[in-house]
């Protein structure tokens, strides 16, 4: 241990985050500090260790050949510290604390949570709903589920519903549409952030795509479904978010007609390590969840 006083750590952090990240912007925005203090940080090591590290080059730092295991073993350390970290915070093995999207957490979570806590009434929930992704190395959260193609950085993600999209609406409106193509002929509500088109639909169905009526464009999929079971439109939904509004009436499905989106619902943790017991009390349950879920 007595070599870890020859290099000050923020230089060995410095040197860890460039040699991972390639330039000394991209670990300057990681370690939230300007790129000139990284730089130093990086010259400081350098100059400690008693030779460079680096090729600078025009597209960015490159570590020299004798550097990279050294580099790799900074990685492997900082992540065993960041580790030791989460331990020191932990204070409450009963409290378990999720970072999920707020559509998920609105539309599809909050109806059920009453089931889990009658499974674990040991367990009390804490929700983190937001968009971000949660940084298991600074955020004290002990899981996440998103949305997207479950390639994300520095996490295990496990595959919990496949996204399948169908069009939604409020049971007026439904009458009206009495094959696919009728879709057509009613005003859609859009969710402008949605991640794909009515077209996958379309395809799906078979029908041309064609010129919709759009009546509104929401950025928040809940506002969405808030103006279709209003009944202004026909909404393009997936599972989770319009499961409850279905189960209640409020909306249905026309058609059976599925479509996959190429994303899906993923259950999210820190990446090389087994979740403790509580984590894996929600994944089981979640998954039963999910799969309860009824056809349209």
């Amino acid at each position: 241990m007595n070599n870890l006083n020859l290099v000050h750590l923020n230089g060995l952090r410095a040197l860890e985050a460039v040699g991972r990240l390639g330039s000394l912007q991209a670990a300057a925005e990681e370690l939230g500090v300007s790129v000139g203090a990284v730089s130093q940080q990086v010259i400081k090591a350098e100059a400690q260790l008693g030779r460079p590290v680096f090729h600078r080059l025009p597209k960015g730092m490159v570590p020299v050949e004798w550097a990279q295991p050294m580099l790799v073993r900074l990685t492997e350390g900082f992540h065993s510290l960041s580790e030791a970290v989460c331990v020191g915070r932990r204070r409450d093995d009963t409290l378990l604390t999720i970072s999920v999207a707020p559509v998920f957490a609105a539309r599809f979570l909050v109806h059920r949570l009453d089931r889990f806590s009658a499974l674990h009434p040991e367990i009390r929930l804490r929700i983190d709903a937001t968009t971000a992704l949660v940084d298991f190395a600074i955020d004290n959260v002990d899981l996440g589920i998103r949305v997207g193609a479950g390639r994300w950085p520095g996490v295990d993600a496990q595959l919990l519903l496949p996204q399948l999209v169908f069009p939604v609406c409020a049971p007026a409106l439904a009458e009206r549409l009495r094959e696919p193509a009728d879709i057509l002929k009613v005003p859609a509500i859009v969710d402008g952030r949605a991640m794909f088109s009515w077209d996958v639909w379309f395809q799906a169905a078979g029908i041309e795509p064609a010129p919709m009526s759009i009546r509104h464009v929401f950025n928040e999929a809940s506002l969405c479904l808030d103006a279709t079971m209003a009944g202004e439109g026909v909404m393009l939904a997936w599972q989770t978010l319009a499961a409850y509004a279905l189960d209640q009436g409020r909306l249905v499905a026309p058609f059976p007609i599925r479509a996959a989106t190429g994303f899906g619902h993923y259950f999210v943790t820190r990446a090389g390590s087994r979740p403790p017991e509580k984590v894996r009390a929600f994944h089981t349950w979640l998954k039963a969840e999910l799969a309860g879920l009824e056809e349209p």
